[in-house]
């Protein structure tokens, strides 16, 4: 079976997916985002396993894939090192045997009655690049923001609907607790004192949510019974749009398919950030 949507098409099988450098904050603090103060997070609701399934997938990509560009740290050489011979390339469009990476997928329609988060997420900085790329979390979820690198950073995060907010990190070890209140995919993510360092998050009220890795493939578990419209979003190549099927105990499968033509798509994405002198947070070109 197969359908169109927007720039693209989805195949669907249910067999039973600024601130200057150091700008806007202490060192390891809240700079007007959501910190947590390190507090735990609520416990995820009782499931039982009994009524759920799971959703495998993987998106798939057409035609020529964009040469990788390479990025220069020479700036950095210690993070320059961390990466061999062939040294650090971009990351926005990574393609691997006709599988596409860091494609965030989220059931974005029929859930009700989700599981509070649970535990946090980790965005590190290691050899000058945030890692993950792309991750989710759920809302309120703490979101736990460390520094491997023994050098100045800074996170600046630029959502549209939440509250952003823009810390530094000027040596390892610091650790700093962040959250977003709403719902909002995607929120991009910044370091300003090393223009290539970029991830995205995408914040939704559920934990249905994935992304591709390396060969393109995701899985969505322990979602209820039922029938649900899916989203992907690509950095690079947009939003796709998928119906899915879920039935207790089994394997639906979903597969999105995105191509070469569909360079510059509308992707959904916060405004920068700018920080202005005296700590105040306003949006801005």
């Amino acid at each position: 079976m197969r359908s169109d949507f927007r720039t693209g098409s989805v195949a669907l099988m249910t067999a039973f997916a600024i601130a200057a450098c150091g700008g806007g904050g202490d060192a390891g603090g809240d700079a007007g985002g959501g910190d947590t103060g390190g507090g735990d997070a609520p416990a995820a609701a009782q499931i039982d396993p009994s009524t759920v399934g799971t959703i495998s997938g993987t998106i798939n990509f057409a035609g020529d894939a964009p040469a990788m560009t390479a990025i220069d740290m020479s700036a950095e050489a210690d993070c320059a090192a961390g990466f061999g011979a062939d040294g650090p390339m971009s990351q926005n469009v990574l393609v691997s045997d006709g599988g596409l990476a860091n494609v965030f997928v989220y059931l974005s329609d029929g859930v009700s009655g989700a599981p509070a988060a649970s535990g946090s997420v980790v965005l590190d900085q290691e050899n000058c690049r945030y890692t993950p790329h792309v991750f989710g979390v759920q809302t309120g979820q703490n979101i736990e923001i460390t520094n491997s690198d023994d050098l100045l950073h800074n996170i600046n995060a630029s959502p549209s609907v939440n509250r952003g907010f823009n810390i530094s990190q000027p040596r390892a070890g610091i650790t700093s607790n962040q959250s977003f209140a709403a719902a909002e995919v995607m929120i991009p993510i910044r370091c300003d004192v090393h223009g290539w360092m970029q991830a995205y998050v995408g914040v939704v009220d559920h934990p249905y949510f994935g992304v591709s890795g390396a060969d393109g493939s995701f899985t969505i578990s322990n979602v209820p019974e039922g029938t649900y419209t899916a989203t992907a979003w690509h950095e690079e190549y947009g939003e796709l749009t998928g119906s899915v099927t879920v039935t207790a105990g089994g394997t639906a499968e979903l597969s999105f398919d995105y191509s070469a033509s569909m360079a510059g798509a509308d992707v959904p994405m916060g405004e920068p950030l700018v920080i202005r002198h005296g700590g105040d947070h306003t949006h801005g070109q």
